[in-house]
């Protein structure tokens, strides 16, 4: 098993499935009267996390609490952060305070490796700026699995701001190492231009108006490609995950309005119908209800969002034992 979980690439079939596997184990517990188990007893989790979070954040410390573990939850708010500290200083204090893992969430690109030259304990990156989020992409493919039956083969689209997406980057690393292929989805504003161009994707122009003609999507990583149009990608897949518009990261104008962006890449009722039978409905959270996916949408029987949550816990809880508990460190 890795030190630190810092990227979807650090994650091999092996390990994955390793964690996968492990996380079904750990969903019985949430069944039991005591949802407890000693496995971690002794051991200290902090949360720190400069970001504001409600799912993550809870998530890794139910996680943590039903392993047995003693949780330190750190906000910067009300901390020495707000006062110039440095990440540095922050990460020597929860070292000499003896921290056997540091789950970190934080607005800056990379910060998390940073972290993990800093601290002897392991390192789990809970969203660093736009860059990843490892954790989020291994409860969706958990969550894939217990409703598909299988990773391998499956075509997920993957829709909106990608751009701004850690979650969207985490999962094509990690879907496509397990045998999914990945089709990107988006405004030609909101899918990074160096993807669309290592992908072979038409040249577009910059609106909601698509593509210009020519032009064949070809592989970003192995089963990845990039289109322009939801409706002609719905109903060759079978997972639709849909993406929350970051407006609070976007400085410009990446589309005319959020009517326009919900008609031409929102899910709603009819898009819905358009996809196979079997197919079903992700979304990361939290939504924008009403423009990347409808109320009708997110709260059908095919809408994976609430499960998503449970899993997330099942999956945290597999990644705190194995890199504290199971390898044996």
């Amino acid at each position: 098993m890795i030190r630190h979980l810092l990227s979807g690439a650090d994650l091999d079939a092996a390990t994955a499935t390793q964690i996968l596997d492990t996380a079904a184990e750990m969903a019985t517990v949430a069944g039991r009267e005591v949802k407890k188990l000693p496995a971690l007893r002794g051991r200290t989790v902090v949360n720190l996390f400069y970001e504001d979070s409600t799912r993550t954040r809870i998530s890794f410390e139910a996680a943590a609490k039903r392993l047995s573990a003693d949780v330190i939850n750190f906000s910067a708010k009300g901390s020495s952060v707000t006062k110039g500290e440095s990440l540095k200083d922050t990460a020597l204090t929860l070292q000499a305070m003896g921290a056997d893992a540091v789950v970190v969430r934080h607005p800056a690109s990379g910060a998390p490796h940073r972290l993990a030259n800093w601290v002897d304990g392991s390192v789990v990156n809970a969203g660093d700026g736009t860059h990843e989020h490892p954790t989020q992409a291994l409860l969706d493919a958990y969550t894939m699995r217990s409703r598909l039956g299988r990773l391998a083969g499956l075509h997920v689209a993957i829709v909106g701001d990608v751009l701004h997406s850690r979650v969207a980057r985490s999962n094509v690393l990690l879907l496509s190492t397990l045998g999914a292929k990945v089709t990107l989805v988006g405004p030609p504003t909101l899918i990074p231009v160096d993807w669309a161009a290592r992908a072979g994707a038409a040249t577009p122009n910059l609106s909601l108006g698509g593509p210009r003609e020519g032009g064949a999507a070809a592989a970003l990583a192995p089963g990845t490609d990039v289109s322009y149009d939801l409706d002609a990608v719905l109903p060759g897949v079978d997972v639709v995950m849909m993406l929350r518009v970051q407006r609070e990261r976007m400085n410009d104008s990446y589309f005319p309005s959020a009517r326009e962006y919900a008609r031409r890449y929102g899910l709603d009722g009819p898009r819905l119908r358009r996809l196979p039978e079997h197919a079903i409905v992700m979304h990361p959270g939290p939504m924008n209800r009403g423009m990347e996916i409808t109320p009708e949408v997110a709260d059908s029987p095919r809408s994976t969002i609430v499960e998503q949550v449970a899993n997330g816990v099942s999956v945290r809880m597999a990644v705190l034992y194995l890199l504290l508990g199971g390898n044996n460190r």
